[in-house]
């Protein structure tokens, strides 16, 4: 009876996996027969698993969404599934659930692209075998699915002998001596009277070495006071322990055991206490029975996860996360003791030429080396942030003077200037470096940021190669920020500004489907300007809000004008700034100078800036979600050059990404450079969202986004923004079929 207990304890612990040590590993032919389903929303990656599979001998369906892989579940006995988690309709996750309510016998590896932290976490604890990341290595996903396979066809073994193995006490003290549990019994006074043969792999301990001692040996000190009763459980029942995580000691004089130090094993404990009737009809404590699992290595894979989460994965830095609560802490303790800081912000002078010259493989080489070159010049108390690109951000905290703080900038400018030596190619490089102190540059994050930041132009205006502090003096170069600002009040006044249109156009028909509105100053003695040189002034100064509403109604009396010459209705794009979404009022309003001309919100499109849209401003997501349910789109102009992921995508009602024009051109006829085009294209098709590109300047980058997906273009190749008569001139003097253009062959 005591083994049959043993036993009952093990399998219910995780009897799928009780004698695996010792079951050999499924033939090659049966692994062979092993039928799998690949479920994947986009076509592209369901052929390309087919096929794999299929040249490596599988047996393969195939389904192209969660809904159709539900019904092949209900029809077919699978051996696996592999299993994208980002698809439109029934997801990845809704398809686990399914599996584990219906119980169905089969292993699930993951194949996803899902950069989410959170999303890796919650599909392992959904009972997954195993998660590979897209894109993959074909020889490691297959590695991972024979894994899979040989665990499967084991635990369905394991499962057809366990009615045979009841029959037999020699059989149950086979599988619980082979568990990979290890599996204990102490009397009433917590000495051991059984332990399996687990306990010498997984301890380091003979079985006779354990057998009367008390089990106090194997409790780790750091938690022997709260572990003692959970170890010695005497609750039966519902309150007995379970999924208790704790340490146990490893014995020192045994070199087999494989733990995070060498001196303790983490495991999952379930107890129970035993009892027996006396002859009063009452019962007996007369011990425990316990269970003990190890998670040493579930541990490991947790912190890992929960690593990267926090840091750079190419050069194993602090991320932003990580660095703006380094910040955070930094405040509190100079404030309260009265100290100062600094924030450096670093980047690399010409670091695009190695880019573009060498690759991007070589230039990741040289991030990981110079990041490895800085933190040699760092004191342990200095934390060193990649902000993303070439660009570093270090912060120096409980600093005495500005001395200290320049001794450092000297010493990184000096440990770059050494030449690199990588792969055969020597490289030299060199820093520009801005500084910023508290309290003296600012007393909040934002602020200090800002002022490292405009330090280090500073030093990229100068010369590179360097280090300067903020002054106030940078800041009122506002001379020009002051003239620029009171030029653009009158510019309001006088009606200095106008609109200019530039086409969109449909790269299969040439037909034009869309205008995007541009805004342009007439200045009375500098001539036409464009935003890139007032913009940012506008939204500082707040002028931009002003200078929106202009623009709205302006383009909607145009638009106006367009419906009644009897032209075709096509989508008028407007580009947004971050400053006027953040104004609580900005969508309402909005709305309601559509409704003042009556114009509905589906001719209308906004554009926001990726980094406008990253940083997820107080009113912002809920400004856009009032827009989308009126209607009106919302694309993220020159997407590519932000940091954005995709959770902050799924975040916001998007549905357009439209593609930096830095990318298109690098189209090229051996199409060599193209990626990160490629790239966004996967992206956009995986969530469903239309694609634009701006910048099309030739018919071979026109033919390589057609092929790509891309609904829209824009650029020299069809037109320059044109002022909005030339622009209504050339929409009333195409065909009566709608505006197009016809390209010289």
């Amino acid at each position: 009876m005591v083994i049959r207990q043993l036993l009952q304890l093990a399998w219910a612990k995780g009897g799928d996996v009780l004698v695996q040590r010792k079951e050999k590993t499924p033939a090659v032919e049966q692994l062979r027969r092993s039928r799998i389903l690949v479920v994947d929303d986009q076509r592209a990656v369901l052929e390309s698993l087919r096929a794999l599979l299929r040249i490596n001998g599988y047996p393969v369906d195939v389904a192209a969404g969660g809904a159709e892989a539900l019904e092949k579940l209900q029809k077919t006995n699978y051996c696996l599934v592999l299993l994208d988690l980002q698809m439109a309709g029934v997801d990845g996750h809704a398809v686990q659930s399914y599996i584990h309510c219906k119980n169905i016998n089969v292993e699930v590896i993951v194949v996803s692209g899902a950069s989410s932290f959170c999303a890796v976490k919650e599909a392992l604890r959904n009972g997954a075998y195993d998660f590979v990341r897209k894109p993959y290595r074909p020889e490691e996903l297959l590695t991972t699915i024979n894994n899979a396979l040989e665990h499967y066809w084991q635990v369905r073994q394991l499962r057809r002998t366990e009615v045979s193995l009841k029959e037999s006490e020699r059989m149950h003290r086979f599988i619980v001596n082979n568990s990979p549990d290890f599996i204990y019994m102490l009397d009433a006074q917590g000495r051991f009277t059984y332990v399996n043969d687990t306990v010498e792999e997984m301890l380091g301990y003979k079985r006779g070495e354990l057998l009367h001692k008390h089990f106090s040996t194997l409790i780790h000190p750091h938690n022997a006071d709260e572990i003692h009763n959970f170890f010695s459980e005497q609750r039966a029942g519902e309150r007995a322990t379970k999924h208790i995580e704790m340490r146990l000691l490893v014995n020192q004089e045994s070199e087999e055991v494989d733990c995070l130090d060498n001196r303790e094993v983490i495991v999952e404990l379930n107890a129970v206490g035993m009892y027996e009737g006396s002859g009063q009809g009452g019962r007996n404590f007369i011990g425990t029975l316990g269970c003990a699992r190890d998670i040493t290595d579930r541990k490991r894979s947790d912190a890992q996860l929960s690593y990267h989460a926090y840091h750079d994965l190419l050069t194993s830095l602090p991320n932003r996360v990580l660095f703006d609560d380094r910040v955070t802490q930094a405040f509190a303790h100079a404030r309260r003791y009265d100290q100062m800081f600094a924030l450096l912000f670093l980047d690399l002078d010409r670091f695009k030429l190695i880019n573009d010259t060498l690759g991007h493989a070589m230039g990741d080489r040289v991030l990981q080396q110079v990041s490895e070159r800085i933190l040699g010049c760092l004191r342990a108390e200095d934390t060193l942030c990649r902000f993303g690109g070439d660009e570093f951000a270090l912060l120096v905290p409980n600093v005495e003077s500005k001395q200290n703080v320049a001794s450092v900038a000297e010493k990184i400018l000096k440990a770059v200037r050494l030449p690199f030596n990588i792969e055969q190619h020597e490289l030299f490089l060199s820093l520009s470096i801005g500084i910023a102190m508290y309290p003296l540059a600012g007393e909040t994050k934002e602020a200090l940021l800002q002022s490292a930041d405009i330090a280090m132009y500073h030093v990229k205006a100068t010369g590179k190669d360097g280090y300067c502090f903020y002054s106030d003096a940078m800041s009122s170069s506002n001379s020009t920020y002051l003239s620029v600002e009171r030029d653009m009040y009158l510019a309001l006044d006088d009606e200095q500004f106008e609109l200019f249109f530039q086409p969109k156009v449909d790269p299969g028909t040439h037909m034009i489907v869309g205008m995007e509105a541009l805004l342009r100053w007439r200045h009375p003695e500098r001539g036409l300007i464009y935003p890139n040189d007032f913009i940012a002034i506008a939204e500082e100064s707040k002028l931009i809000l002003p200078i929106g509403d202009w623009v709205l109604n302006r383009v909607c009396e145009e638009v106006l004008r367009w419906q009644h010459q009897g032209l075709p209705r096509i989508k008028v794009s407007i580009n947004i700034s971050p400053v006027q979404l953040e104004q609580e009022e900005f969508a309402s309003r909005f709305i309601q100078i559509l409704q003042a001309h009556n114009l509905p919100g589906a001719q209308f499109e906004i554009e926001l800036a990726e980094q406008g849209l990253i940083k997820g401003r107080k009113n912002v997501n809920a400004g856009l979600r009032m827009l989308s349910d009126y209607g009106i789109s919302i694309a993220i102009d020159d997407f590519g050059r932000g940091y954005s992921s995709l959770s902050h995508l799924q975040s916001f009602p998007v549905n357009t990404l439209k593609i930096d024009r830095a990318f298109v051109r690098e189209i090229e006829a051996e199409h060599n450079k193209s990626c990160i085009v490629d790239a966004i294209a996967m992206m956009a098709k995986g969530l469903k969202l239309h694609m634009v590109a701006e910048g099309v300047e030739n018919q071979l980058q026109l033919d390589y986004l057609l092929k790509l997906g891309c609904s829209e273009v824009q650029g020299h190749l069809y037109g320059e923004a044109l002022p909005a008569m030339e622009a209504f001139a050339m929409l009333r003097s195409r065909p009566q079929e709608g505006p197009h253009f016809i390209l010289p062959n």
